[in-house]
């Protein structure tokens, strides 16, 4: 019966060891998940208002990820390098 007791426990341990080494990196992956669906919709917003002036950015992982990470300052990096490449 110790035995089986000290399996338990050991069961335990390692669970909690185990949560604890991957719970940080899955939540800045979901961070980073989050933060790009938001730069997605926020280029979605940015090409409904240049509807008008035929102004388009392409929403791909790579623009939504840099407007996610990088908020206001992406969004007017891509616009200033849409302007710029034509």
């Amino acid at each position: 019966m110790d035995i089986n007791l000290i399996t338990y426990l050991a069961c335990i341990c390692f669970l909690f060891l185990f949560g604890k080494i991957f719970i940080v990196p899955i939540k800045k992956i979901m961070k980073l998940v989050i933060s790009s669906v938001l730069g997605g919709c926020a280029i979605y917003i940015i090409n409904i208002l240049g509807a008008g002036i035929n102004f388009h950015i392409g929403i791909n992982i790579f623009t939504s990820i840099l407007v996610g990470l990088l908020g206001l300052p992406g969004a007017i990096c891509i616009i200033v390098v849409k302007l710029l490449i034509g």
